[in-house]
């Protein structure tokens, strides 16, 4: 027998997930994190009197009480976490700003956001509208699609608009380029600019947010992480913490274990791994061929860059008024994509105030806020130990330089600061480059051609995760209860 049913390899958001399903439908689940917390990214610390949200900078697909497709009706509910966490709503989805040239807040709301439109740009509206409705009608059939719809009988509308690139579809509907900018800039949630971002992908992260309102909540992702493990402990689940798996066993081509950093062997007949797939791979006795010629033909993904500032001064003092802005010195996407790869002053930054709508990580009278603009490791990579502090420090001064055309004066505030470059990532992640998104996100790693989460060529062994499908939170969230769901489903065949 067995020591356990499954073993989850990473107490990241997908880990956490898989390993809460899998316990609560009776499977016998270890979970092993090597980091002493849950969560990954969805985590927190503290600096001073200020605790800094790692990384969620809005949470989609929670929804209001009772709306079906929700994550507050479905998964959340199904783990028995919905009523343990305290959901805060921001009412905008996003200020959009190129000083001297848009400033827009874009309600989260379809007519409310047609209407701010069609007031900034007079004229606008009608077009807003038409490409709402096929932002709407393109997510309709992705996700149909993804149920398990036969092709032949999904509307040609997704083959036909949904894998154009989305600065394709922005220029057919709009000529305005700042409505372009202030339409498009989810992109940077995707990591991949709009020549290259498949329009079924932000038509998909636009419909999430608009339908389901933009959320945080109050504690942070660190709350999330902490109620998804507490229902998988309270259904019998086990987890350890500081401790690495260094192997996955495998006997005749399928998988029997895991080989912990400690030298134990720990037995099970399937295995989940939230660690990317270069890592995941590299743990097997011998990799298939297939994965092998796979691995190959991808991209590591980008990282991060981030700016974590504990402020003594009230949002409104600051100037913000809107939980997440993005700030950009002009309209070329190109050129601020181009500048991830380099130490180029940062051209386009995300700016997360954590106190318009607070979560409770300030003090009265002060404000938490986080900048953030994505980044490859390469040019890290190359950066001299000596001279890492001198060269994060500087990178980090452009940031705030993007972020005073909103706030001025920003840095007068400053009480407490944390820089997170990409080997930060790297370090905590165990990511490969410190990728957040996983590989690339272009068309080739889309849903229609590659699904690495359903297909490992290794029986017994299942992925989740960003690497193995959708980067974000609720993406990683849902797929690692879809990755157990599958699993149960194989076992009771």
């Amino acid at each position: 027998m067995s020591d356990y049913d499954a073993i989850v390899i990473g107490a990241g958001n997908a880990g956490l997930t898989a390993a809460a399903t899998l316990q609560r439908a009776g499977a016998r689940t270890l979970l092993v994190e090597r980091h002493n917390v849950p969560g990954g990214c969805g985590t927190s610390f503290r600096r001073g009197r200020f605790e800094f949200e790692v990384a969620l900078h809005q949470l989609s697909g929670v929804g209001v009480d009772g709306q079906r497709m929700s994550l507050r009706k479905g998964l959340f509910a199904q783990l028995g976490i919905a009523d343990k966490l305290e959901f805060v709503q921001e009412r905008d989805l996003y200020r959009a700003v190129i000083p001297g040239q848009v400033d827009l807040i874009l309600p989260a709301d379809w007519e409310g956001a047609i209407e701010a439109i069609e007031d900034a740009f007079p004229g606008n509206g009608i077009r807003a509208r038409t490409f709402f409705d096929l932002v709407k009608a393109v997510t309709f059939w992705q996700i149909t699609g993804r149920r398990g719809m036969p092709p032949e009988q999904i509307d040609p509308m997704l083959f036909k608009q949904g894998l154009r690139p989305l600065k394709d579809v922005l220029d057919e509907h709009f000529d305005d380029e700042r409505i372009k900018f202030a339409l498009g800039i989810y992109w940077t949630y995707l990591g991949q600019p709009p020549s290259r971002l498949p329009f079924q992908d932000l038509a998909l992260v636009l419909f999430a947010y608009f339908e389901f309102k933009p959320w945080h909540v109050r504690g942070g992702s660190q709350a999330l992480s902490t109620a998804v493990l507490d229902a998988f402990l309270q259904a019998g689940g086990e987890v350890r913490f500081n401790t690495a798996v260094e192997a996955i066993r495998t006997d005749g081509g399928r998988v029997v274990g895991v080989r912990l950093d400690d030298g134990q062997e720990v037995t099970a007949p399937d295995v989940v791994s939230n660690a990317s797939l270069p890592v995941t791979y590299g743990m097997l006795d011998d990799v298939p061929a297939a994965v092998r010629g796979d691995l190959a033909s991808r991209r590591i993904g980008v990282s991060g860059f981030v700016l974590h500032m504990g402020l003594d001064a009230t949002p409104a003092e600051l100037g913000f008024t809107t939980s997440t802005s993005f700030v950009n010195l002009d309209t070329d996407d190109e050129r601020v994509y181009q500048s991830w790869r380099s130490f180029e002053p940062a051209r386009g930054i995300c700016v997360s105030s954590y106190d318009v709508a607070p979560i409770g990580f300030a003090p009265s009278g002060a404000t938490h806020v986080s900048l953030m603009t994505l980044q490859y490791s390469d040019a890290w990579s190359n950066v001299a130990p000596s001279d890492y502090a001198r060269t994060k420090f500087a990178y980090a001064q452009t940031l705030l330089d993007v972020v005073e055309h909103i706030a001025p004066g920003i840095r007068d505030a400053i009480e407490e600061v944390d820089v997170a470059t990409p080997l930060t990532m790297m370090r905590y992640l165990g990511h490969p480059g410190g990728a957040i998104y996983g590989y690339d996100q272009d068309a080739s790693e889309g849903w229609l051609f590659r699904n690495s989460e359903r297909r490992t060529h290794v029986p017994g062994l299942y992925l989740a995760g960003s690497w193995a499908g959708i980067g974000g939170f609720q993406p990683t969230l849902e797929a690692g209860a879809r990755v157990a769901r599958r699993l149960l489903s194989n076992k009771a065949a």
